[in-house]
């Protein structure tokens, strides 16, 4: 109670931040918003698959920022393996698993911390009691936004047969409704990236053993897939073994809660599990009995707009967190500081820390080391004062008016 306890938080001095492509601002330069806030100085290091982006980054950081704090490096693997060479305080990467690994081996090095926002297969379970039209809605949405390419993108559908035909049925509707006859015309899509991308989302639709019941057509010469709802996949073809990052959805069907929970838990933790579901049971059971980076429950993506809830991955799917302030504590050292003062009461509380140890200062020191907890009733106490203080004040100004007669 005599000492001041409190966490100060020091900057951890230079960091690299690592961007993705999918969403190159945001995911360069809202971190680094955190390093500056927490007193970091700060190498970007943009996608070379976005080079639009990358170099107006490059252009318009030493523009508006201390060009000593604040360096852009671009290129490719050859100036991405250089910079991991170097020793930081922090590295914070986003991008596949495979790259991660990387750069945790990198970093390893050095003792380097690092934040890691991968991304894996994030599922979908949806039961009877959801309301489907809206659950169409929020589904499409969050698969098609970017075209798929977002990390917490519905990756496949657990449901039962009788939802997967209502299901499909009004996802055919909606995006007849949203992207007109000839989706490939309409300007509320984008395209893939890039032709090796494309390659990749190309040999996952042929290779498939289900069946399209919708989309499937694709365009290599606009790097446009068509998004595809697929029925009846198999459990080990590559659409089911890789994070499809594109407009591909596969449909699983299962027949139980339970079977849906053993399914994913099979598999390596996800970034997000999305649940649609009126049954508080049904959302507890997911809530409780997997392990994914976050869940949202009748909705999906929407938890990255809460800058009150941190977003990041476990497992596979990566580690550490931010958002709001938790990027700030990402990029900061929480120090823990004791401040005491000399005076002789607390001297003579310590002084059995000291040698010679006899059987009067053990038993002091435990005395003064119990652990107790505190009446629930004292927590009122604040209140109550409060309370008493403002009694107290109405009786001392209708004193001092009686007495000076300022009400006459």
């Amino acid at each position: 109670m005599m000492d001041t306890t409190l966490i100060h938080y020091d900057p951890l001095g230079v960091v690299l931040i690592m961007g993705a492509w999918n969403y190159p601002i945001q995911l360069s330069l809202g971190p680094l918003g955190g390093a500056i806030s927490a007193g970091n100085c700060v190498i970007i290091k943009p996608s070379e698959l976005a080079p639009a982006t990358s170099s107006i980054i490059a252009t318009l950081i030493p523009r508006y920022l201390d060009k000593e704090c604040f360096q852009v490096v671009e290129g490719g693997i050859l100036e991405t393996t250089e910079l991991l060479e170097e020793r930081f305080d922090h590295i914070f990467f986003t991008g596949s698993g495979a790259v991660g690994k990387i750069v945790r081996e990198a970093a390893n090095k050095h003792l380097t911390p690092v934040t890691l926002e991968l991304g894996g297969k994030s599922p979908v379970y949806i039961d009877s009691s959801a309301d489907l039209d809206i659950t169409t809605r929020r589904l499409l949405w969050a698969k098609c936004i970017n075209l798929g390419q977002t990390c917490i993108a519905p990756d496949y559908v657990l449901c039962s047969k009788e939802v997967e035909v209502k299901l499909v049925e009004k996802m055919r509707s909606l995006i007849g409704e949203w992207y007109g006859n000839d989706p490939q015309k309409s300007p509320n899509l984008c395209r893939i990236i890039n032709n090796r991308n494309w390659e990749r989302l190309h040999n996952l639709l042929k290779s498939t053993k289900g069946k399209v019941e919708l989309g499937g057509e694709t365009d290599s010469n606009e790097l446009y897939i068509a998004p595809t709802v697929i029925t009846g996949v198999g459990f080990d073809e590559p659409v089911m073994m890789e994070e499809i990052f594109g407009p591909i959805l596969p449909i699983v069907s299962v027949e139980s809660v339970d079977e849906a929970v053993e399914f994913i838990n099979k598999r390596d933790k996800p970034l997000t599990l999305y649940v649609f579901s009126s049954n508080k049971a049904t959302q507890n059971a997911f809530k409780t009995k997997t392990s994914s980076g976050s869940m949202v429950v009748n909705d999906a993506i929407v938890h990255l707009s809460v800058e009150t809830l941190p977003f990041g991955g476990v497992g596979a799917s990566g580690m550490g967190g931010y958002h709001g302030k938790y990027t700030f504590t990402t990029f900061s050292h929480q120090k823990s500081v004791l401040v005491r003062d000399f005076s002789a009461l607390g001297e003579y509380l310590g002084e059995t820390r000291y040698p010679p140890y006899q059987d009067w200062k053990v038993k002091r020191m435990g005395l003064l080391l119990k652990n107790r907890k505190i009446p629930k009733c004292l927590s009122l106490l604040p209140y109550l004062a409060c309370f008493l203080l403002g009694v107290a004040s109405v009786v001392f100004v209708n004193l001092l008016a009686n007495k000076f007669h300022w009400l006459e």
